[in-house]
């Protein structure tokens, strides 16, 4: 592509795409880059794949409007493009270490103290999180979205296109696969179970 295409590409769709397109891009851009980032360990590239994905949002977004869930869509366009990178650049999706790692980070940076002990935790968040990883797409996705990247129920299930009980549903069957695979007994109810 000729230098500063990319540039005039944004330029021009600036003028023409509909501000609830940018109300989408504003909304939904941060999850995206955050969930590519956990798949591809690689933070430069999560960041041009949902730029792809936002451009190609853009230049279809008539089409998109005009499905029944275009956040549904959306997301699917996001998840069949990480898996297409991953696929031409064979590798497989990063999430058990960068979840890992970013857990433990995430822990060491609210107290020094924690360190030892996040690192302590990573063993057996490498069995949960490798778990979490073999989960179905959906459930995969709604664990991820909920309790990896701590995004609230009624945000999974704007960013999925989906209803909430939707997204209960998929939670409790996940946690119900995870907690069968790791030998975890989850028979008293959470707050998670009950509706939000």
């Amino acid at each position: 592509m000729p230098p500063g295409f990319d540039r005039a590409v944004r330029e021009l769709t600036a003028e023409k795409l509909p501000p609830a397109f940018w109300a989408f891009h504003e909304q939904h851009y941060g999850i995206y880059k955050e969930y590519a980032v956990l798949q591809l360990d690689d933070a430069t590239w999560a960041g041009q794949v949902v730029h792809e994905v936002m451009m190609s949002l853009a230049f279809n977004w008539n089409w998109l409007m005009m499905q029944a869930s275009p956040a549904r869509v959306a997301w699917s366009v996001l998840r069949i493009t990480l898996a297409e990178q991953l696929r031409r650049n064979r590798r497989q999706r990063a999430f058990v270490a960068s979840a890992t790692f970013r857990r433990a980070a995430l822990a060491a940076l609210d107290e020094l103290d924690a360190l030892r002990s996040a690192f302590a935790a990573v063993e057996s968040d490498l069995g949960l999180y490798a778990a979490i990883s073999r989960l179905p797409e959906r459930q995969y996705d709604v664990i991820v979205l909920q309790y990896v990247l701590d995004t609230p129920p009624h945000r999974v299930a704007s960013i999925m296109g989906v209803s909430q009980p939707t997204v209960r549903t998929h939670r409790r069957l996940a946690r119900a696969k995870l907690a069968l695979e790791l030998g975890i007994d989850i028979t008293e109810e959470t707050t998670d179970d009950r509706d939000e």
